[in-house]
């Protein structure tokens, strides 16, 4: 006769029930602190007229600030337009860079002599601090025969197009500052997707083979649907971070002569608002419709992806 299970205590349940909140309790104080109380202050602080290192108290001015923000010409279409260069950013970044991503993981997950050094040199670039990564491509893009592209295309086409101005240029400055993204942040996202790749059944690819499928077929049939929530997962991280975009326009700026009116970014207008021309309230209600902006694309996403039978 089988032994009867031993009944457990309410106390040992008691205490599994508080297990995964207590567990959780680090990174929710963590959130809390530094992305729920920010926010929170934004939102006070818009409703306020506040200058840094002014004795004048701060004085309450109700919905002012988001009224200037849509009525205000001036103010509004710089808005606008740094909005709209932040849209720009990310309709390339993302599917770009998801794409690099992808074939990168795929190319590193081969097994082939020497792949580890190559896998080193993918990382590099996300290793490097930003202000380095900064300067480098402050050299690449250089104008004259100084900057490094101008030197490989003025030898290739015998001088022609040695004199481009790459980041003081309007058509040229934005497509500047992708490259240079994608550029540095491609490896994080290649490592999300490598762990997934990684992750695949190896018998899903050996019934594939059986069933007589290229590697093509194994790939569209085998691999994109093994990996795809963590395609989503990186094309909507990458999103966000697009829309973040404000340390490379900022070194870039600070480190030479970059064209501001197609780099300019909602984040740089942002700090440019409350730190130079020391109006507070007026960038905490721009940050507070710039939040609520990307959660609603964050939404909408989802819910797309949703639609298309996605988790």
């Amino acid at each position: 006769m089988a032994p009867r299970p031993r009944p457990r205590s309410k106390a040992g349940l008691s205490g599994h029930k508080y297990a995964g909140p207590l567990f959780a309790s680090p990174a929710l104080i963590g959130l809390a602190i530094f992305l729920v109380a920010p926010f929170v202050l934004a939102v006070v602080l818009s409703f306020y007229r506040v200058q840094l290192n002014s004795p004048r108290p701060a004085r309450f001015i109700g919905f002012e600030q988001y009224t200037r923000l849509f009525t205000d010409p001036d103010l509004s279409a710089a808005f606008g337009h740094a909005l709209l260069n932040n849209f720009t950013f990310a309709v390339i970044v993302v599917p770009v860079q998801t794409v690099l991503a992808l074939g990168l993981a795929v190319l590193v997950n081969r097994k082939l002599r020497g792949m580890v050094i190559f896998r080193t040199f993918i990382f590099m670039p996300l290793v490097f601090p930003l202000a380095l990564t900064a300067v480098i491509w402050r050299l690449i893009y250089s104008r004259g025969d100084e900057g490094l592209l101008n030197a490989i295309l003025g030898f290739f086409s015998g001088g022609a197009l040695s004199s481009q101005d790459w980041l003081g240029s309007p058509s040229t400055a934005l497509g500047s500052i992708i490259v240079m993204s994608i550029w540095q942040s491609v490896s994080f996202q290649m490592i999300i997707v490598l762990a997934a790749l990684q992750s695949v059944p190896t018998e899903l690819y050996e019934a594939a083979s059986l069933d007589r499928a290229n590697k093509w077929q194994q790939f569209m049939n085998v691999t994109v649907p093994g990996i795809r929530n963590t395609l989503i997962f990186v094309a909507l991280i990458t999103t966000i971070f697009s829309f973040r975009l404000f340390d490379q326009v900022y070194l870039l700026s600070r480190s030479g002569s970059v064209d501001r009116g197609s780099t300019e970014t909602v984040m740089t207008q942002i700090i440019n608002t409350g730190f130079d021309n020391n109006n507070v309230g007026q960038a905490a209600a721009m940050t507070v419709i710039f939040m609520v902006i990307i959660t609603v694309i964050a939404i909408i996403q989802r819910a797309a992806v949703r639609q298309r039978g996605g988790v």
